[in-house]
């Protein structure tokens, strides 16, 4: 059987990550679901540095409707952040029939009903585990192993960035200025910290609010008041 063929946008720190994980464990991908999952294309402004990344194992090009118009790329994963060009390619690509993954707090935040509206209508997918939590599986245990709770609240760390800093605090007694400049020198923190307030907390929250949000009455629900979201911020939507 043919491989499911992936087109990456935007080949950064968790792009590059993204790649090399799937390159290197193609064989037992394979095995358990029966079916390799190869990205094939790379979209990336700064194509040399893609293609030094990439090598021969995948076609790069710095235009990324390039990839969407591809009719052999299935899925469309988009690493571009932000949620200004990452939500027109998004939507172009659920347009033009493609399953999207993503890791953009900030697009699902701003412009998730929208996207997962878009999805809906033309019967795609929408995957969004990754931008949640450090990537740590909560979407999947809230849609499957929860889906016949009602979820009232859901505290914690929100966002893999915090976890890292205070966890760093903490263990090493540095000061928060010290940690940033870390966490943003490994990839882990915006180069602009400014940026990454309210829509990096919005961001966090929204998909979980989504995920396990009841509210038949239609009150004010502590999902929304614990991250200061409005109200349409925790209502149940998702891609099918």
């Amino acid at each position: 059987m043919q491989p499911i063929q992936v087109g990456l946008l935007g080949i950064g720190t968790v792009g590059s990550g993204t790649f090399n994980v799937l390159a290197r464990n193609q064989a037992e991908i394979r095995r358990r679901a029966g079916r390799g999952i190869e990205i094939t294309m790379v979209a990336d402004l700064d194509t040399a540095r893609a293609q030094a990344i990439v090598g021969d194992r995948a076609q790069v090009v710095a235009d990324a409707r390039q990839v969407i118009a591809n009719p052999a790329i299935d899925i469309v994963i988009e690493l571009i952040g932000g949620y200004g060009i990452a939500k027109t390619l998004v939507l172009e690509a659920i347009a033009a029939g493609k399953h999207v993954v993503t890791a953009n707090k900030a697009l699902l935040a701003v412009h998730g009903n929208e996207i997962f509206a878009a999805a809906r209508e033309k019967g795609v997918i929408v995957a969004f585990e990754a931008a949640v939590a450090g990537g740590i599986p909560i979407i999947k245990a809230l849609r499957e192993g929860l889906t016949a709770n009602r979820i009232e609240w859901i505290a914690g760390i929100i966002n893999g960035t915090t976890n890292f800093i205070l966890s760093e605090m903490r263990d090493k007694g540095l000061d928060f200025d010290v940690v940033l400049k870390e966490a943003q020198r490994l990839g882990y923190a915006e180069a602009d910290p400014t940026e990454c307030d309210r829509v990096r907390r919005a961001g966090a929250v929204r998909p979980r609010a989504r995920r396990g949000h009841h509210d038949a009455a239609g009150g004010r629900h502590p999902l929304r008041r614990a991250a200061g979201l409005p109200h349409q911020a925790a209502r149940h939507h998702e891609a099918p």
